[in-house]
C-alpha cells in the first residue's frame, strides 16, 4: 500500500482524526508510533515515517504511544469494505482465526498458499499474517491487563501468546515496558469475565438510526434495545458471551461506544470486539460516504439532516440469513415473533446453530412448508460448508451459493451480503419500502428506473438503502 508523504504529513500536522486507522506515524527520534491525530507529536519531516498498519510500525522497531493508544484507533475503512483477498484476510485475522487455526488455517480459508498470502499482506500492509496477529494479541493483552484482575500468565494465554516469555517480550517491545506497568493505575473489573472498554469510531455517528433499526428487528430472548443501549447474546469460538453497547456522542477522539463484554472464556475478547465493531459499522468513513450521497440533489437534505447513518451489520451470518428468509413477504413484527420461537426452541441461550435449526420440528418453524424447507436447506448447506457465512467469505461466491438454494432469490441474497458479509454497495430496487422511500424523496419508484438512478451512489448504495428505508 503506497502512502503519499505530503498527504500523510498534512494530516498529522493538522491532527486530522479522520485518518486514524488509515495509517500510522512513527518518529525516529523517539522510537514511538502514533495515530495521525495524536496531540503529543509535532514531528520534523526528517524524523517521520508512515506505515499502513500498526504491525508494520512494530516490525520496524517502533513502540506504541501510551497517550494516543494507536492500537485503539478505528480500523481502516479500506480493509473493512474491500472484497478482495487482503480485505477478507484482515477480517478473519481480526476475528482471531490465526490464533485459533494458525496461518495454514487462514490461508486454507482464503484458498491460497501461506507463502502467497504472506506476500500479498506484506505488499499491502507492510507485515505478514503472523505480525498482524501479533499486533492484535498485544492489543488484546493490554485491554485484559488494564480492565481485569486476571493473572498475567492467564492473560498471556487468553490473548493468544504461546508462552509467558513471548507475552512479556511482546508487551515490552510494543508498549515500552513490562505488563505490570500497564496495570499500575488502571481500574479493574469487579466481576470475573467482564471487560469494559471504549470502541472508537470516526464521527459523525447517527446512533439513533442504528438503535432504531436494531430495536425494530430485535429477536426476543437474543437481543434488545433499552435506554439507549443495545444488548445481545453472542456465540463465540470458545463459548457464549453477552455484550452491552452504548453509543456515547462526542467529537474527535472523545467519540466512542461504551462496551461491556461478559465472556465465558476471555480468549474470545478479540473476536467479540471485532464482531461488535462490525455490527455497528464503526470502521466506516462517514464523511466520504455522505459526500457521495449528498451530491445527489434528491438526497442532499436527508444527508444534511442525519449525517453519519451506518449500515447495521451482524455478529452471526447464519442468524442474519435465517432472519432474511423468515422475513420474506411478512411484516417486521411477525418476523420477530417467529425468530423468537426459533431461538427459544432449543432451550439454550442465543440463536441456535445450523445443525440445531436443521433438526427443529415443524412446530418450531411456524411458516409455510416451502419456507420451512428453505431454512432447513440453508442450515444444512452452512453446516456442510456449501454456503460460507463467515466474516471472510467471498461476497460474490456467497450470493451465488445462496441463490442456488431453493427458495432464496436476489432480495434475500442481497440482504445477507449487505448485513452478514458487509458489502457496502448492495441495492434492493424491488423492495417495497425502498420504493416507498424513493417516492417520498422524489426519486423514481419503478425498480428499473430506481436501480439506474442508484448507480450514482456507487460504491455506497447500501448506505443509500438504509436512508430510503428510514424515509419510507
Amino acid at each position: 500500500m503506497e502512502l503519499e508523504f505530503e498527504r500523510c504529513y498534512r494530516a498529522v500536522d493538522s491532527r486530522d482524526q479522520r485518518f486514524d486507522g488509515w495509517f500510522y506515524t512513527a518518529v525516529t527520534s523517539t522510537g514511538i508510533y502514533c495515530k495521525p491525530s495524536c496531540p503529543a507529536i509535532t514531528p520534523k519531516r526528517a524524523n517521520v515515517r508512515f506505515y499502513p498498519s500498526a504491525a508494520a510500525a512494530q516490525r520496524a522497531g517502533f513502540r506504541a504511544c501510551r497517550r494516543c493508544r494507536p492500537d485503539a484507533a478505528p480500523g481502516s475503512p479500506e480493509w473493512d469494505v474491500r472484497a478482495d483477498t487482503v480485505g477478507r484476510a484482515m477480517r478473519l485475522i481480526g476475528d482471531g482465526v490465526v490464533d485459533r487455526e494458525g496461518v495454514p488455517g487462514l490461508a486454507g480459508r482464503l484458498g491460497y498458499t501461506e507463502r502467497h498470502l504472506h506476500r500479498m499482506l506484506t505488499e499491502e500492509l507492510g507485515a505478514g499474517p503472523l505480525a498482524l496477529a501479533r499486533a492484535q494479541r498485544a492489543q488484546t493483552a493490554r485491554i485484559l491487563v488494564e480492565t481485569t484482575d486476571l493473572g498475567l500468565a492467564e492473560i498471556a494465554f487468553a490473548a493468544g501468546f504461546g508462552s509467558v516469555r513471548q507475552f512479556n517480550d511482546t508487551i515490552k517491545e510494543v508498549y515500552g515496558g513490562p505488563p505490570s506497568t500497564l496495570r499500575a493505575t488502571k481500574t479493574k473489573a469487579k466481576e470475573a469475565g467482564v471487560v469494559n472498554l471504549r470502541l472508537a469510531y470516526r464521527p459523525p455517528l447517527h446512533a439513533t438510526a442504528l438503535l432504531e433499526f436494531l430495536a425494530d428487528r430485535a429477536i426476543p430472548g437474543v437481543e434488545e434495545v433499552t435506554d439507549g443501549t443495545y444488548r445481545r447474546t453472542m456465540t463465540l469460538p470458545h463459548g457464549a458471551g453477552e455484550v452491552a453497547l452504548t453509543p456515547i456522542p462526542g467529537h474527535g477522539t472523545g467519540a466512542h461506544v461504551a462496551a461491556t463484554l461478559r465472556l465465558k472464556d476471555v480468549r474470545d475478547l478479540a473476536p467479540a470486539v471485532a464482531r461488535c465493531r462490525r455490527l455497528l459499522d464503526l470502521d466506516a468513513d462517514p464523511e466520504a460516504i455522505d459526500a457521495t450521497l449528498e451530491a445527489d440533489p434528491k438526497l442532499t437534505k436527508i444527508v444534511e439532516k442525519e449525517p453519519g447513518v451506518r449500515v447495521p451489520r451482524a455478529v452471526d451470518g447464519f442468524e442474519t440469513a435465517v432472519r432474511a428468509i423468515v422475513g420474506q413477504q411478512i411484516s417486521v413484527p411477525a418476523t420477530r415473533t417467529i425468530l423468537g420461537r426459533i431461538a427459544a426452541a432449543t432451550g439454550q441461550p442465543g440463536f441456535p446453530d445450523p445443525a440445531m435449526v436443521a433438526d427443529l420440528p415443524d412446530e418450531a418453524l411456524p411458516m409455510p412448508a416451502a419456507r420451512r424447507a428453505t431454512i432447513r436447506g440453508l442450515a444444512r448447506a452452512v453446516a456442510d460448508g456449501t454456503v460460507d457465512l463467515d466474516l471472510g467469505a467471498d461476497r460474490e461466491e456467497l450470493v451465488t451459493s445462496l441463490v442456488a438454494l431453493p427458495g432464496i432469490g436476489a432480495w434475500t441474497a442481497g440482504y445477507v451480503a449487505m448485513r452478514a458479509a458487509g458489502d457496502p454497495d448492495v441495492f434492493l430496487p424491488t423492495d417495497l419500502a425502498v420504493r416507498r422511500g424513493a417516492k417520498n424523496l422524489g426519486l423514481p419508484d419503478d425498480p428499473k428506473a430506481l436501480e439506474a438512478h442508484a448507480a450514482n451512489w456507487r460504491p455506497w448504495r447500501s448506505y443509500a438503502l438504509i436512508r430510503l428505508w428510514r424515509n419510507a
